[in-house]
């Protein structure tokens, strides 16, 4: 079993690089959003999570689009994080999606604490590919590959975190 960090009084980088966020996913001021903390873990990023009712597909089985955000957002902070360490920068980039793929493995559990892994396989100056998981109950349930790019100046994200 992996060995999780995140203390009450810890900030992730969502609420360290975009504390004023509405991404669904992962903004921080988002009010309805899914509130993502991702943390620092070695050379990965992870996360735990809690679905409400509300999340579910079906009784007891969490929502597919749901799954996506999850791996969606959580891989593209692994993504920036990683393209800021490597430029040496102190502000994360801002970064987007490019492409992702997520298998669904087996349902995923709407009860249970869900665990999130991503880390970076490969990158470039301003891209990131990015393997993530998402655990519960100690097996993969979901895996995602994707692609995020950090953005310039004229891209409607720039500077939008």
């Amino acid at each position: 079993m992996l060995n999780f960090r995140p203390m009450k009084d810890e900030r992730s980088v969502q609420e360290i690089y975009s504390p004023n966020g509405i991404c669904f996913g992962c903004g921080p001021a988002n009010e309805k959003g899914l509130h993502i903390r991702s943390f620092v873990e070695g050379d990965e990023l992870v996360a735990e999570w809690r679905a409400e009712p509300h999340h579910q597909a079906f009784p007891g089985v969490l929502n597919g689009g749901i799954i996506g955000a999850l791996l969606d957002c959580h891989s593209n902070w692994a993504a920036a994080y990683h393209l800021m360490k490597k430029r040496g920068e102190t502000q994360a980039p801002f970064t987007v999606t490019a492409e992702f793929h997520v298998k669904l493995l087996r349902p995923t559990p709407a009860d249970a604490l869900l665990r999130l892994r991503a880390r970076v396989v490969e990158s470039t100056d301003d891209r990131a590919t990015v393997e993530a998981e998402l655990i519960a109950n100690d097996k993969v349930c979901d895996t995602c590959r994707g692609v995020f790019v950090a953005v310039k100046e004229g891209h409607p994200a720039f500077q939008r975190w």
